[in-house]
Formats: structure tokens, C-alpha cells, sequence
């Protein structure tokens, strides 16, 4: 039968298609069973459970600051060039360099991956600088974060004597606090680290790298993968544990049940007897005792859980309705209507007097009886007699809420006990004829009496009927409860069997399809990691081919396809310290430049060391590769780096680390170094104070030496691009100049012996009497500044013929004695 063709996912780079979808899109045109495939569907997790956060992002790095930490005493900040670029930061041993690099990665991590496994002896005393003990140590870095680069400063503080003692707190350009995981997830963090230690050149490569294929495995959006195939893995545990626990549970009430002399526990043992047990037949049984099949029982038991009125409740309703209608004694309907009605006819009289403007009474005649006194008396009477109807009616309202409340206590009769004659009917009758009542201390007395009475009657039917339900039941009844339970355990088992074929199918059906996903999502990272090799290990014996995940998360680990000549052999027993470390970069440069990764920048610590020339050259080129759209700060001590780059023409910004006594640590952009030299020459040339024995020695040698600085730079570019010599056999060539006249000669001939004159002649003329003179020393007197600028500005005339000249032109004019002079 054909294969199905098979969705695939995009290249490395590409906007990948959802994991889910890839999924669900081979999933529509496997062969399983459409069992199989539901069982799939039901466990697939939604992609955002297994997502993680959103990406923050992206991130520069604009600037390093540290203060009392490690090799670093006073706050010394390493400023750097925002933007894509390679930047080198050189220094000695014990300069402070690498101080630099922990400190980026304490302030945004929290810890220094270099002495994870050092807390004990010098590091608990050697991680606080010595020569700064009243310098609070600090770490921080400034970053631009978003897409408008905005700076946020991630500062990492001490209090206490312990390198725990800690906080790490961020804030923005303004001064306002940022929360620090909302300017760097985490996550991120820890997925595509940007941070490449020293130390972890070495220990990345230990064991089994399951850290790295966990990382790996999420980078490559495999996770909701992962949960699946648990969740299908536990769904066929479950399977097989519901029928484990549903023959134990068959087995032990069979036990019980046999031990009882009743013919429905017999009844119940052959149900449950056989190979499987007859689950049908236990429902039957169970619903033998139901209220249809047995109305007496069913009555017992709705007797034995028959509640009456809540003494409480209806204590408590009484009292309530008897203080309100003690409230109302004294203030009946008839009192607060007449109160109401003379303050009206009051209100009337005042009315009148306001309207009429006179004293006399309209009722009796008596003139003067209506004056301000009497308005005045008249007025108080009102306002006495509206707030006595006022309380009256309050008191009123009082007791029909009270007579409400417990109307709302008193429960109809049952329904079941409406057609008896019993006693207990009579009396829940006579409780619920109260609610007819409207006289509240009539109501009162009643229903306080009716409750007693009927609650009291309850509580002996319940009694009553509870002893003669176990007197019926007797045994029976635990084990009836028993039976109900494992009919449910039965039910669960017999689902279970029925979709457990569906599940191993199922699970069998993803773990192939696990793997090609993982393989197809890992092949970029795969072959980038040999291309990177590649560039490192040109001329090694050592081969890496494939790179691949095994297992899942927690289980993992990245298998190596490592070669020797064509014989496979394990990694880390064949390889030199140099080839693990560029295995180590293989892996970490794939990871750490991963689309995912909201990271701009990467920070790698001495990467150089255990590397031969050949491999340093590589190096160079990976690093070029990667900084055309990322921001690589490469610490190192090691000065054959910084000769590749120049060797191979990589633009690069060169930082020198110095420190000082007393950890004094400072940093300096390295210049061009013919610009350098020739700066500190003119400099020197535009004093007009300068001793004349300084003008006559010291000045020529200044310029000679930036004439040399310019051959150097020609000679290995050339060498390099036209001779095809590697950058070992050039600093070989290098190394055995002696004088400025074999400098010229490399430079503009290729070779050291031959004589240079005609070729500087060509490329400038009465160039060669300016280098004569500087090995002669006989370039004459500078008595004035002006003879000083001039002697400058010719060695500068000569350093840019030397850099822009064209071996090729030089070499067909410029003969000369083999040996060359010198």
C-alpha cells in the first residue's frame, strides 16, 4: 500500500508550522483507527499549557559595570558598540577580563556558572574584590530592550558577606523600577543562554547532555510533543491499572460475600465469579432494593431521614416576633392615624395664620389666640405628633416582618406523609396550620408548641425506622454499599479493556512520528553545527556528523555521530581539549542564535585557549559568520585571535583591559595601530617645547615604527589573500624580521631578502631616503616644529602608499640583490 505523503515542517529561520498542526495534519491521514486517533485528539494539550511565557524581546547589550567584584575594585563600566558586531575585549591574565564576562551573567542570571561547584574555600572568600572592602559590590548591565532599544539597567547588589546575600532589581532610563523578569524571561534564560564561560567550554560536554536536549527539545517547539506522549503513556498505565485493581477488589469481596449466610450475598458471589464477572446481574440485584421493588423499605428510609422543625430556628423567630409585638403594644393602628390627622389639622390652623396675616381664630372667634407664642407651641406639637405615627408605623412594619420570618420556618407536610393518618401527619399538620396565623403572640404560642411536639415525634420515627432497617438488612447492607462501589470499579475496568488496544496503537503511532518531527525540527540545528565545526576543525581527523535528540524530556540526551577517520568512536575519548571546546562552540552557537531567542548578544570567555593556529582561524570566521546580525563579545588573554582577525581583514572592535594596583581596572578602544602610532608621532612633532636631542632621536624611531606598523598590516594581508599562507606560517615569516628594510621588503615583495628600494620608489617617490634615514639615523637636525610636522606628515604619505600598494606592480619593478639589504 503507498505511504501517505507526510506534512512537513519549514526550515530552520522560516515561521514554522505549529507543532499541534503538524500533528493533527498527519494525524487526518494516518491509518489508525478512528478509536486511535479520538484517544490522540482527547489528550493532545493545548499548545499555550505547554508554551511557557510570550518572548521578551529583543535585547542589546550596551555596557558592563562592576564594583568591588572578583578582580574589579573600583566601578569600572566596559562601554560597547550597540548593533550586530564582533567585539574582541583582550587583556593578560589576572587583568580583569573575565570579571567582566561573570559580571554580565550574575546580573541577569543570578549566578556565576563558573563557581556553581566552587562554593566552598576561595570562592566563599575570593568572590568579594580584596582591595575594595568598603566598595559595595555591584554587578549590572545596561541593555536596550524592544524594538526601540529601550535602556534598562539590571543591577545585582550585595548586603551581606555571602555571595547569596543578593537582590537583583532593574529600572528604567527614567529612574522607574522594572520588574526584572519582564525585562528577561527567565525561561529564555535558560533555553538560549547567551553565555559561554570558560568553564563551560569543557564540563558542556560531560555524560549524557540531557540539559542541553532539554533545552534543544523546548527551543524546537517539540514540548507539547513531550506532554503527549506522557499523557497517551499514562492513559495506557491507566488502562492497565483499572483492570488490576478491579480483579483485586473482585477477589476480596468475593471473600467476604461468601461468608455470609444470606441467599443474596450467594446471588451476588456467582455474578462475580468466572472470567468476567456478570456486571448486569449485580445491577439486578442492587435494584432489587430499590423503592419500587420494595415500598415498605423505601418508606423506612425516608423515615430514617426525616427531619422536623429546626429547634433553633424556630426559637429564635419566636423571640423575635414577641419583642416586636411588645415593640407595637402601645402603638396600634387607630393611635398613629390619630396623630397623623391633628398634626394635619394643625399644619391646617398654621396655614391659616401664615395666609390670613391675623391672630383671631376662625373656630372660636376669640381674637388674639392665634399669636406667635401660640404658632410657635403649635409648630413643636406637629413635628411631636408625625414622629410618635412615625415610631408607631415602624413598630407596626416590625411585626410583620417578625410574623414573615417565621411563616417562612413553618414546612408544609411531605407529600409522602400528606394521605397518612398517623400520628406524626396530625402533628405536622397542626405545625403547618400555623402559617395561617396573623395574631403574632397567638402565633408565637402555637408554633412553639407545635415544634416541640413535631420535632420530637421525628426524632423517634427516625429512631425507630433506622433500628428496623438494620434489623432487616443486617449484613447485607455494607455489602450492598460494597457491590455499588465495585460495580463502579468494574464499569471503569471494562472501558478500559475496551480502549487499551486503541491506546498502544496510538502510542506506537506517535513515538514514530515524535521522532521525525524531532529530527526534521533538528536538522538546521544539526547542520549548522557541522558547518560550524567545519570552520573549526578544517584539518582535523575528527568528523561530527549528525547530531540528534533521544528520548524526551528528563529522559534525553544528544547523541553525537563522531568519526575518526571514518571510524565511529566516542566523542569525548577521541577528541583533543582544543576539539571538545569547538564542539562545545558547535552546540552552543546553533542553540544560543535560535530564532526563539530574544537575545541580541552573545558573551563567550576565552574561547581560544587548547586551540591550535588553525583552529583559532576558524574561530575567526564563525564569529565574523554569527556577528553580521548578532552583538559576539569575545573575552580573551590570548593575542593569536586578534592576529586572525587582522589576518583575515574581519572588522572587528578591539577593547584592551588593564589593571592597575589595588585592582584599578581600565578600559581603551585599540585603535588603528598606523593611526596610533602616527598620532603619537604628531603629537610629539606640535610641542613647541620639545628638546632638540627628543626631535632628533626620538621623533625618527616614532616614525619608523609606524612605517613598520603599516608593513606588518600589508605583509599579512597579503601573504594571506595572495601567497594562500595561513596565518602560523605568516607570524613565522613575521617573526623572523630584524630591520625596517626587511619589513618593506615582506610588505611590498613578499619576501623579507630581497631589496625593497625600487618597489618604495614606485609607490612613492623619495620614499626610500625617508626609510634610509630613519635606519641611519642620519635624517639631519629638526630644529623647527615646521621640519618636525613635515618629517610626519612624509612617514604618514609613506605608511598609505605601503597599505594601498599593489604587490603585483611592485614586484615587476623592484629587483634588487637577493639577499637584501639590511
Amino acid at each position: 500500500m503507498p505511504q501517505q505523503p507526510q506534512p512537513s515542517s519549514s526550515n530552520f529561520g522560516d515561521a514554522p508550522a505549529s507543532v499541534r498542526e503538524l500533528l493533527l495534519a498527519r494525524l487526518d491521514v494516518s491509518e489508525l483507527a478512528p478509536e486511535a486517533r479520538a484517544v490522540l485528539r482527547g489528550l493532545l494539550p493545548d499548545e499555550r499549557a505547554v508554551s511557557g511565557k510570550g518572548r521578551v524581546g529583543p535585547v542589546q547589550l550596551r555596557s558592563i559595570t562592576a564594583a568591588g567584584w572578583r578582580g574589579i575594585g573600583p566601578r569600572t563600566t566596559l562601554e560597547l558598540p550597540p548593533g550586530p558586531g564582533l567585539v574582541v575585549v583582550a587583556g593578560p591574565n589576572g587583568s580583569g577580563k573575565s570579571s567582566f564576562a561573570e559580571a554580565a551573567e550574575t546580573a541577569l542570571t543570578g549566578r556565576n556558572s563558573r563557581w556553581d561547584k566552587r562554593r566552598t574555600g576561595d570562592w566563599k572568600q575570593g568572590w568579594r574584590n580584596l582591595h575594595s572592602p568598603d566598595v559595595t559590590p555591584e554587578v549590572s548591565v545596561e541593555l536596550g530592550v524592544g524594538e526601540h532599544g529601550e535602556p534598562v539597567t539590571v543591577r545585582r547588589t550585595w548586603y551581606g558577606a555571602k555571595v547569596d546575600n543578593a537582590r537583583t532589581h532593574a529600572e528604567g532610563a527614567d529612574g522607574s523600577e522594572r520588574k526584572p523578569d519582564e525585562v528577561v524571561d527567565a525561561e529564555a534564560l535558560r533555553l538560549a543562554r547567551p553565555f559561554l564561560p570558560y568553564s563551560e567550554l569543557g564540563s558542556m560536554i560531560n555524560g549524557t547532555l540531557s540539559d542541553l536536549h532539554d533545552a534543544f527539545f523546548k527551543l524546537l517547539g517539540l514540548e507539547l510533543l513531550a506532554e503527549l506522549d506522557g499523557r497517551v503513556k499514562d492513559a495506557a498505565s491507566e488502562c492497565e491499572q483499572a483492570g488490576k485493581f478491579e480483579k483485586e477488589r473482585t477477589e476480596q469481596l468475593v471473600g467476604e460475600l461468601a461468608a455470609l449466610d444470606d441467599p443474596r450475598a450467594r446471588d451476588a458471589v456467582e455474578a462475580l465469579s468466572g472470567p468476567r464477572p456478570d456486571t448486569g446481574r449485580v445491577r439486578a440485584l442492587l435494584a432489587s432494593r430499590s423503592p419500587a421493588a420494595e415500598p415498605e423499605l423505601a418508606r423506612l428510609r425516608r423515615q430514617a431521614g426525616l427531619t422536623g422543625p429546626d429547634p433553633q430556628e424556630v426559637s429564635g423567630a419566636v423571640a423575635r416576633l414577641r419583642e416586636a409585638a411588645a415593640r407595637a403594644e402601645d402603638a396600634r393602628h387607630g393611635s398613629a392615624e390619630n396623630a397623623r390627622r391633628l398634626a394635619k389639622l394643625l399644619e391646617a390652623a398654621l396655614d391659616h395664620r401664615r395666609r390670613s396675616q391675623s391672630p383671631d381664630c376662625p373656630v372660636c372667634g376669640n381674637t388674639g389666640q392665634l399669636d406667635q407664642a401660640w404658632a410657635e407651641r403649635a409648630r413643636a406639637e406637629v413635628e411631636r405628633l408625625q414622629s410618635e405615627a412615625a415610631q408607631a408605623e415602624s413598630a407596626l412594619r416590625g411585626v410583620a416582618k417578625a410574623r414573615q420570618a417565621l411563616h417562612d420556618v413553618i414546612e408544609p407536610v411531605p407529600v409522602w406523609l400528606q394521605r397518612d393518618n398517623s400520628p406524626l401527619a396530625d402533628l405536622w399538620r397542626e405545625w403547618a396550620l400555623c402559617r395561617s396565623v396573623t395574631d403574632a403572640p397567638e402565633l408565637a404560642a402555637r408554633a412553639e408548641r407545635a415544634a416541640v411536639a413535631l420535632e420530637d415525634a421525628c426524632r423517634q420515627v427516625r429512631e425507630e425506622s433506622a433500628r428496623q432497617l438494620a434489623d432487616r438488612d443486617g449484613e447485607w447492607q455494607p455489602m450492598a454499599v460494597r457491590l455499588t462501589d465495585w460495580l463502579t470499579v468494574a464499569e471503569a475496568a471494562e472501558a478500559a479493556r475496551a480502549r487499551r488496544p486503541y491506546v498502544t496503537k496510538a502510542r506506537t503511532w506517535l513515538r514514530t512520528v515524535i521522532d521525525e518531527l524531532r529530527d526534521e525540527r533538528l536538522r538546521p540545528f544539526a547542520e549548522r553545527s557541522q558547518e560550524v565545526w567545519q570552520q573549526l576543525c578544517e584539518h582535523s581527523s575528527v568528523t561530527l556528523g549528525s547530531v540528534t535528540l533521544a528520548g524526551t524530556p528528563g529522559r534525553g540526551r544528544v547523541e553525537l555521530d563522531v568519526t575518526v577517520d571514518d571510524m565511529t568512536a566516542p566523542a569525548y575519548s577521541v577528541m583533543s581539549q582544543g576539539e571538545l571546546h569547538s564542539l562545545a562552540l558547535s552546540l552552543f552557537l546553533p542553540r544560543a542564535t535560535h530564532d526563539a531567542s530574544p537575545f541580541g548578544f552573545l558573551v563567550i570567555d576565552d574561547p581560544v585557549q587548547s586551540m591550535d593556529p588553525q583552529k583559532v582561524e576558524g574561530l575567526a570566521r564563525v564569529l565574523d559568520a554569527v556577528a553580521k546580525d548578532r552583538q559576539v563579545i569575545v573575552f580573551t588573554h590570548d593575542t593569536r585571535l586578534r592576529q586572525a582577525i587582522v589576518h583575515l581583514g574581519i572588522r572587528a572592535t578591539m577593547l584592551q583591559v588593564t589593571r592597575q594596583s589595588d585592582s584599578v581596572v581600565g578600559v581603551e578602544k585599540v585603535t588603528d595601530p598606523v593611526e596610533q602610532a602616527l598620532s603619537e608621532a604628531r603629537a610629539i612633532s606640535h610641542d613647541p617645547q620639545l628638546p632638540q636631542d627628543v626631535a632628533d632621536h626620538v621623533l625618527p624611531a616614532m616614525c619608523r615604527g609606524a612605517v613598520e606598523v603599516a608593513c606588518l598590516a600589508t605583509a599579512r594581508r597579503r601573504l594571506r589573500d595572495e601567497h594562500g599562507l595561513s596565518l602560523s606560517e605568516v607570524e613565522k615569516r613575521i617573526a623572523s624580521l630584524e630591520r625596517t628594510k626587511e619589513y618593506v621588503a615582506l610588505a611590498l615583495l613578499g619576501d623579507g631578502k630581497r631589496h625593497p628600494k625600487y618597489a618604495v620608489e614606485q609607490i612613492m617617490p623619495g620614499g626610500w631616503q625617508l626609510i634610509e634615514a630613519f635606519n641611519s639615523g642620519a635624517h639631519g637636525p629638526l630644529p623647527t616644529v615646521d621640519d618636525r610636522r613635515t618629517l610626519v606628515s612624509r612617514t604618514k604619505g609613506l605608511t598609505r602608499a605601503i597599505l594601498r600598494s599593489d604587490v603585483r606592480g611592485s614586484g615587476a619593478t623592484g629587483g634588487g640583490n637577493a639577499g637584501g639589504a639590511r
